[in-house]
Protein backbone atom coordinates (compact mmCIF):
# COMPACT_ATOMS: atom_id res chain seq x y z
CA UNK A 1 0.00 0.00 0.00
CA UNK A 2 2.84 2.41 0.83
CA UNK A 3 4.50 1.71 -2.50
CA UNK A 4 1.25 2.51 -4.30
CA UNK A 5 0.94 5.90 -2.54
CA UNK A 6 4.51 6.73 -3.37
CA UNK A 7 3.93 5.85 -7.02
CA UNK A 8 0.81 8.02 -7.21
CA UNK A 9 2.62 11.00 -5.65
CA UNK A 10 5.45 10.66 -8.13
CA UNK A 11 3.07 10.55 -11.10
CA UNK A 12 1.22 13.65 -9.87
CA UNK A 13 4.47 15.57 -9.46
CA UNK A 14 5.59 14.63 -12.95
CA UNK A 15 2.24 15.76 -14.38
CA UNK A 16 2.62 19.16 -12.75
CA UNK A 17 6.16 19.61 -14.08
CA UNK A 18 5.09 18.68 -17.58
CA UNK A 19 2.64 21.58 -17.93
CA UNK A 20 3.58 23.52 -21.15
CA UNK A 21 5.56 26.69 -20.56
CA UNK A 22 3.19 28.59 -22.83
CA UNK A 23 0.64 28.49 -20.06
CA UNK A 24 2.79 30.91 -18.02
CA UNK A 25 3.10 33.57 -20.74
CA UNK A 26 1.19 36.85 -20.44
CA UNK A 27 1.00 40.22 -22.18
CA UNK A 28 0.19 43.77 -21.05
CA UNK A 29 -1.44 46.13 -23.50
CA UNK A 30 0.09 49.62 -23.78
CA UNK A 31 -2.23 52.55 -23.02
CA UNK A 32 -3.86 54.03 -26.04
CA UNK A 33 -2.82 57.53 -27.16
CA UNK A 34 0.42 59.48 -26.58
CA UNK A 35 0.90 60.22 -22.91
CA UNK A 36 4.59 61.18 -22.88
CA UNK A 37 6.56 63.80 -24.82
CA UNK A 38 9.22 62.73 -27.27
CA UNK A 39 12.83 62.61 -26.04
CA UNK A 40 14.44 66.06 -25.93
CA UNK A 41 17.79 64.54 -26.88
CA UNK A 42 16.43 64.00 -30.38
CA UNK A 43 14.00 66.80 -31.06
CA UNK A 44 13.91 70.34 -29.65
CA UNK A 45 11.12 71.29 -27.29
CA UNK A 46 9.59 74.62 -28.26
CA UNK A 47 7.09 76.72 -26.33
CA UNK A 48 3.85 77.83 -27.89
CA UNK A 49 4.02 80.84 -30.21
CA UNK A 50 2.71 83.39 -27.77
CA UNK A 51 3.88 86.00 -25.28
CA UNK A 52 7.22 87.79 -25.35
CA UNK A 53 9.30 84.63 -25.89
CA UNK A 54 7.70 82.61 -28.71
CA UNK A 55 9.20 79.31 -29.84
CA UNK A 56 11.71 79.26 -27.01
CA UNK A 57 13.99 76.23 -27.11
CA UNK A 58 13.69 74.37 -23.80
CA UNK A 59 15.71 71.32 -24.85
CA UNK A 60 18.18 69.88 -22.40
CA UNK A 61 20.82 70.45 -25.09
CA UNK A 62 20.32 74.22 -24.67
CA UNK A 63 20.74 74.83 -20.92
CA UNK A 64 20.97 78.32 -19.44
CA UNK A 65 23.07 79.22 -16.41
CA UNK A 66 21.02 81.49 -14.15
CA UNK A 67 22.57 84.85 -13.12
CA UNK A 68 23.90 85.29 -9.59
CA UNK A 69 21.28 85.87 -6.92
CA UNK A 70 20.81 89.58 -6.29
CA UNK A 71 22.75 90.64 -9.42
CA UNK A 72 21.59 93.46 -11.69
CA UNK A 73 20.01 91.02 -14.17
CA UNK A 74 18.64 88.39 -11.77
CA UNK A 75 15.06 89.65 -12.04
CA UNK A 76 14.97 90.19 -15.82
CA UNK A 77 12.94 87.72 -17.92
CA UNK A 78 15.16 85.44 -19.95
CA UNK A 79 18.33 86.43 -18.10
CA UNK A 80 21.19 83.97 -17.89
CA UNK A 81 24.06 82.72 -20.01
CA UNK A 82 23.63 79.81 -22.46
CA UNK A 83 25.98 77.12 -21.21
CA UNK A 84 26.72 75.62 -24.60
CA UNK A 85 27.96 78.89 -26.08
CA UNK A 86 31.00 78.75 -23.80
CA UNK A 87 31.87 75.12 -24.52
CA UNK A 88 33.64 73.72 -27.55
CA UNK A 89 33.15 70.24 -28.95
CA UNK A 90 35.61 68.77 -26.45
CA UNK A 91 33.81 70.30 -23.48
CA UNK A 92 36.65 72.71 -22.71
CA UNK A 93 35.96 76.32 -21.82
CA UNK A 94 36.60 78.65 -24.75
CA UNK A 95 38.09 82.11 -24.26
CA UNK A 96 35.38 84.58 -25.26
CA UNK A 97 36.13 87.18 -27.91
CA UNK A 98 34.37 90.31 -29.12
CA UNK A 99 32.44 92.97 -27.22
CA UNK A 100 29.03 93.08 -25.55
CA UNK A 101 26.94 96.24 -25.92
CA UNK A 102 25.75 97.84 -22.71
CA UNK A 103 22.06 98.50 -21.98
CA UNK A 104 20.54 100.36 -19.02
CA UNK A 105 18.46 98.39 -16.53
CA UNK A 106 14.75 99.33 -16.60
CA UNK A 107 13.23 101.00 -13.56
CA UNK A 108 16.53 100.92 -11.69
CA UNK A 109 17.81 104.49 -11.34
CA UNK A 110 21.31 104.83 -10.02
CA UNK A 111 22.28 101.24 -10.82
CA UNK A 112 25.15 100.79 -13.33
CA UNK A 113 24.33 99.44 -16.76
CA UNK A 114 24.44 95.67 -17.18
CA UNK A 115 25.82 93.70 -20.14
CA UNK A 116 23.30 92.46 -22.68
CA UNK A 117 22.58 88.81 -21.97
CA UNK A 118 22.76 86.43 -24.91
CA UNK A 119 25.09 84.43 -27.08
CA UNK A 120 27.37 87.41 -27.79
CA UNK A 121 30.78 86.69 -26.28
CA UNK A 122 32.99 89.12 -24.44
CA UNK A 123 36.66 90.05 -24.48
CA UNK A 124 38.68 89.85 -21.26
CA UNK A 125 42.00 91.56 -21.81
CA UNK A 126 44.32 92.23 -18.85
CA UNK A 127 45.55 95.79 -18.90
CA UNK A 128 49.30 96.32 -18.65
CA UNK A 129 50.50 99.72 -17.39
CA UNK A 130 52.97 101.35 -19.78
CA UNK A 131 56.14 103.05 -18.62
CA UNK A 132 56.33 106.77 -19.19
CA UNK A 133 59.07 108.15 -21.41
CA UNK A 134 59.68 111.49 -23.11
CA UNK A 135 62.54 111.66 -25.57
CA UNK A 136 64.75 114.74 -25.78
CA UNK A 137 64.13 116.47 -29.12
CA UNK A 138 65.48 119.67 -30.62
CA UNK A 139 62.39 121.71 -29.80
CA UNK A 140 62.79 120.98 -26.07
CA UNK A 141 65.88 123.17 -25.62
CA UNK A 142 65.73 126.69 -24.23
CA UNK A 143 67.87 129.51 -25.56
CA UNK A 144 71.21 128.82 -23.91
CA UNK A 145 71.12 125.13 -24.83
CA UNK A 146 69.63 123.83 -21.59
CA UNK A 147 66.60 121.53 -21.08
CA UNK A 148 65.08 122.83 -17.89
CA UNK A 149 65.60 123.88 -14.30
CA UNK A 150 65.79 122.01 -10.98
CA UNK A 151 64.76 123.68 -7.71
CA UNK A 152 65.15 122.21 -4.20
CA UNK A 153 63.79 124.89 -1.82
CA UNK A 154 64.99 123.22 1.40
CA UNK A 155 68.60 123.25 0.11
CA UNK A 156 68.45 126.54 -1.77
CA UNK A 157 69.22 124.77 -5.08
CA UNK A 158 68.10 126.50 -8.28
CA UNK A 159 70.07 125.27 -11.28
CA UNK A 160 69.73 124.67 -15.03
CA UNK A 161 69.71 121.15 -16.47
CA UNK A 162 71.89 120.34 -19.50
CA UNK A 163 71.88 117.26 -21.69
CA UNK A 164 74.51 114.63 -20.74
CA UNK A 165 76.51 113.82 -17.61
CA UNK A 166 80.03 114.44 -18.89
CA UNK A 167 82.40 117.04 -17.38
CA UNK A 168 81.36 119.79 -19.80
CA UNK A 169 77.67 119.47 -18.92
CA UNK A 170 78.27 119.22 -15.16
CA UNK A 171 80.57 122.25 -15.28
CA UNK A 172 77.56 124.36 -16.23
CA UNK A 173 74.94 122.90 -13.87
CA UNK A 174 73.01 119.65 -13.47
CA UNK A 175 73.24 116.97 -16.17
CA UNK A 176 70.42 114.91 -17.64
CA UNK A 177 71.20 111.21 -18.13
CA UNK A 178 70.91 110.49 -21.84
CA UNK A 179 68.46 107.71 -22.78
CA UNK A 180 66.29 108.55 -19.76
CA UNK A 181 63.05 110.51 -19.91
CA UNK A 182 63.00 114.29 -19.68
CA UNK A 183 59.34 114.58 -18.60
CA UNK A 184 57.03 111.54 -18.30
CA UNK A 185 58.17 108.61 -16.16
CA UNK A 186 61.58 108.62 -14.46
CA UNK A 187 63.68 111.77 -15.03
CA UNK A 188 67.30 111.15 -13.98
CA UNK A 189 69.63 114.04 -13.11
CA UNK A 190 73.28 114.11 -11.94
CA UNK A 191 75.33 116.84 -10.31
CA UNK A 192 78.67 117.45 -8.58
CA UNK A 193 78.82 117.17 -4.80
CA UNK A 194 81.72 119.61 -4.24
CA UNK A 195 83.78 122.32 -5.84
CA UNK A 196 82.55 125.43 -7.61
CA UNK A 197 79.65 123.50 -9.12
CA UNK A 198 78.86 121.26 -6.14
CA UNK A 199 75.12 121.81 -6.51
CA UNK A 200 74.11 118.39 -5.12
CA UNK A 201 76.54 118.28 -2.19
CA UNK A 202 73.75 118.17 0.41
CA UNK A 203 71.05 116.08 -1.29
CA UNK A 204 71.77 113.20 1.13
CA UNK A 205 70.32 115.39 3.90
CA UNK A 206 66.91 115.60 2.23
CA UNK A 207 64.03 114.13 4.21
CA UNK A 208 60.87 112.33 3.23
CA UNK A 209 58.34 114.81 1.88
CA UNK A 210 60.86 117.49 0.85
CA UNK A 211 59.93 119.10 -2.46
CA UNK A 212 61.84 119.05 -5.74
CA UNK A 213 60.55 121.00 -8.75
CA UNK A 214 61.41 120.36 -12.40
CA UNK A 215 60.53 122.91 -15.08
CA UNK A 216 60.85 122.11 -18.79
CA UNK A 217 59.09 123.23 -21.95
CA UNK A 218 56.53 120.51 -21.22
CA UNK A 219 55.53 122.24 -17.99
CA UNK A 220 56.40 122.38 -14.30
CA UNK A 221 56.11 119.41 -11.95
CA UNK A 222 56.69 119.12 -8.20
CA UNK A 223 57.96 115.89 -6.64
CA UNK A 224 58.02 114.68 -3.02
CA UNK A 225 61.11 112.86 -1.71
CA UNK A 226 60.46 109.24 -0.69
CA UNK A 227 63.95 107.68 -0.74
CA UNK A 228 67.56 108.69 0.10
CA UNK A 229 70.06 105.84 -0.36
CA UNK A 230 73.76 105.17 -0.80
CA UNK A 231 74.24 102.87 -3.77
CA UNK A 232 77.16 101.22 -5.58
CA UNK A 233 78.73 103.15 -8.43
CA UNK A 234 77.97 100.18 -10.71
CA UNK A 235 74.28 100.06 -9.74
CA UNK A 236 72.18 101.57 -12.54
CA UNK A 237 68.80 100.11 -11.56
CA UNK A 238 67.52 103.51 -10.50
CA UNK A 239 67.82 104.76 -14.09
CA UNK A 240 65.12 102.42 -15.39
CA UNK A 241 61.81 103.58 -16.76
CA UNK A 242 58.79 103.75 -14.45
CA UNK A 243 55.03 103.90 -14.78
CA UNK A 244 54.80 106.69 -12.22
CA UNK A 245 56.26 110.15 -12.75
CA UNK A 246 59.32 110.52 -10.55
CA UNK A 247 62.71 112.23 -10.46
CA UNK A 248 66.04 110.62 -9.52
CA UNK A 249 69.05 112.69 -8.39
CA UNK A 250 72.58 111.24 -8.22
CA UNK A 251 75.88 112.59 -6.92
CA UNK A 252 79.20 111.29 -5.58
CA UNK A 253 79.82 110.36 -1.92
CA UNK A 254 82.67 112.33 -0.36
CA UNK A 255 85.66 110.04 0.32
CA UNK A 256 83.90 106.97 -1.14
CA UNK A 257 84.48 106.91 -4.88
CA UNK A 258 82.73 103.56 -5.37
CA UNK A 259 79.42 104.87 -3.98
CA UNK A 260 76.78 107.40 -5.04
CA UNK A 261 74.00 109.20 -3.19
CA UNK A 262 70.63 108.47 -4.81
CA UNK A 263 67.55 110.59 -4.04
CA UNK A 264 64.18 109.65 -5.52
CA UNK A 265 60.99 111.67 -5.38
CA UNK A 266 57.46 110.97 -6.60
CA UNK A 267 55.22 113.42 -8.36
CA UNK A 268 52.95 115.30 -5.99
CA UNK A 269 49.41 114.71 -7.20
CA UNK A 270 47.97 118.05 -6.07
CA UNK A 271 50.73 120.01 -7.83
CA UNK A 272 50.46 118.51 -11.30
CA UNK A 273 50.51 121.15 -14.04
Amino acid sequence: MRKLLTLCSTLCLMAILCVPASALEYTVEAPSGLEFASATSVEPVLTADRGERPNEDLSKTNPVVAPAFGSNTSYLPGSGEPLCSFLNVTGAIQRPVGNIPMIPLPNAPGIPSAPLVGNTSITVEPSTPTCGYTEVTGDMYYTGDYLGRIKIPSLGVNVKVYQGTDSSALAKGAGHFENTSIWEGNVCIAGHNRGAHGIFGDIHTLKSGDAITLTTKSGARTYSVFSVDKVKETDTSMLGRTVENQITLLTCVTGQSTYRWCVQAMETFDDRV
